[in-house]
């Protein structure tokens, strides 16, 4: 018996032990950028990276792994952020790759009215989540402990009135709106319900604020793929409770960092 008992816990510190390793060496482990790593104006690209489905340096990374992080860590398909992955590479001048911070060049894929930065004009600051700007959205919805289609609207009008009241130099075009509305979807969709647009407040905080998966918290990953067909639901409820309206017909073209046309 008192070889069985020996065996029973040798077999069991075994156990242990592998799992801690396991732990341990989990290569999607949440770690905080380092002074020298880079990061995006996109919390969700920020995320990636901080778990490593992205390259933790945020440097040379190419569409095709970013399509595979998205679908890896999010259950994020293709077809929802292809269009925005290809004009991300006109972010640098690297043929088929880029790194994370050349995404805060104006006016490409960044926008004014951010719902978690600064508009650039404004700081010159478009980069780096700042939570002034962030209490829109981190106030938005009282009373319950979600949001939804309609509070993502409000948000996305609160953010915009603002912006036109502080930034002269605002861009404000159809492209602006139907990015914004986009990423909208992508986050209730990624921290909450791709079938209805709902998502836990505080999935959704953590998500900008720390720019990590809330797994401790009680997230999973989404087990409906996001795809362009199950966003366009939700962003149709965005776009039509916001009362958009442009106050420019076009802009210019940002075609490369230092091509604008």
């Amino acid at each position: 018996m008192k070889l069985l008992g020996f065996l029973f816990l040798f077999a069991l510190a075994i156990v242990v032990k592998s799992a801690g390793a396991s732990t341990a060496n989990d290569p999607h482990k949440w770690i905080a950028p380092q002074s020298t790593d880079l990061r995006s104006p996109c919390p969700g690209l920020n995320t990636l990276a901080n778990h490593g489905y992205l390259p933790r340096d945020g440097r040379n990374i190419s569409i095709k792994m970013m399509l595979k992080a998205a679908i890896d860590g999010f259950n994020v398909g293709p077809d929802a952020i292809i269009q925005a992955a290809k004009f991300g590479l006109l972010s640098g001048d690297a043929p088929d790759t880029l790194n994370l911070d050349a995404l805060k060049l104006h006016n490409l894929i960044e926008h004014d009215a951010s719902i978690s930065r600064n508009d650039f004009d404004v700081t010159g600051d478009n980069l780096h989540f700042n939570e002034t700007i962030f209490t829109t959205l981190a106030n938005a919805n009282p009373g319950v402990d979600y949001y939804n289609a309609t509070s993502a609207a409000h948000v996305q009008d609160e953010r915009l009135a603002i912006s036109l009241a502080t930034n002269p130099n605002i861009t404000n075009t159809f492209k602006e709106a139907a990015i914004r509305t986009r990423e909208s979807g992508l986050y209730l969709s990624v921290m909450g319900n791709p079938l209805n647009g709902i998502a836990p407040k505080k999935f959704v905080q953590i998500f900008f604020r720390e720019e990590r998966m809330p797994i401790a918290e009680g997230w999973k990953r989404p087990t409906t793929t996001i795809t362009a067909g199950t966003l366009d639901p939700i962003q149709n409820i965005i776009f039509d409770v916001s009362n958009w309206m442009p106050t420019q017909l076009c802009e210019d073209l940002v075609l490369g960092p230092d091509l604008t046309i």
